[in-house]
């Protein structure tokens, strides 16, 4: 009944929109601007950068919204958007290295030391702390779900570079995953001397 009552006030919205209609253009941004925002700083690591292209890319949602068709979900619709213009922004501004320096991934992790407790919050911000071009590959082929081939015609690289990056990525967020367990370990340790 809930999920009717939404679908059924993002329908109107989008009707809204399409007639452009600013108080329905503001009630959609409004809906999604807070989780589309964290999908731009997730690419871009930068909080005003994040904002421009959030801006950018609700302008084109306004724009193309007549050729949503009501198949899928909408806000998957309003995702992949976020994302190509986040990737636009990426290869306009920043000349994207995607090869990183291999010695900031290279160490061995021992996984069977590792928290399997392990906040989403704290695996975003260490995904923000991934190289860029590492970061980018992960974002989209982890959790926006592009192919290989998919991330390669959008960067500009082969499949076999967006691979690479890939597993690069992994290991450089096992390596923050090992020092933050280190980490922990060392201050948890800490704390029982003190309290004895």
């Amino acid at each position: 009944m809930e999920f009717k009552i939404y679908r059924a006030k993002e329908d109107e919205l989008i009707k809204g929109c399409i007639k452009r209609n600013r108080n329905a253009q503001q009630q959609l941004f409004d809906l999604y601007s807070g989780k589309m925002y964290a999908v731009c700083y997730r690419y871009v690591r930068e909080a005003m950068e994040a904002e421009d292209i959030l801006v950018t890319a609700f302008t084109k949602i306004f724009e193309r919204i007549d050729q949503f068709k009501g198949e899928g979900s909408f806000e998957g619709w309003i995702r992949r958007i976020i994302v190509n213009e986040s990737l636009t922004y990426i290869r306009r501004n920043r000349a994207m290295y995607v090869e990183t320096e291999l010695d900031q991934a290279d160490r061995q992790v021992n996984y069977e030391q590792l928290d399997d407790h392990l906040a989403e919050e704290d695996l975003l911000n260490m995904i923000q702390q991934l190289p860029s071009g590492y970061r980018v590959v992960f974002n989209m082929y982890a959790i926006d779900g592009y192919s290989h081939k998919e991330i390669a015609e959008h960067l500009g690289i082969s499949e076999n570079t967006s691979k690479s990056q890939l597993s690069r990525a992994r290991t450089y967020l096992q390596k923050l995953l090992a020092d933050q367990e280190w980490i922990s370990k060392s201050k948890s340790g800490k704390d029982e001397s003190a309290t004895r």
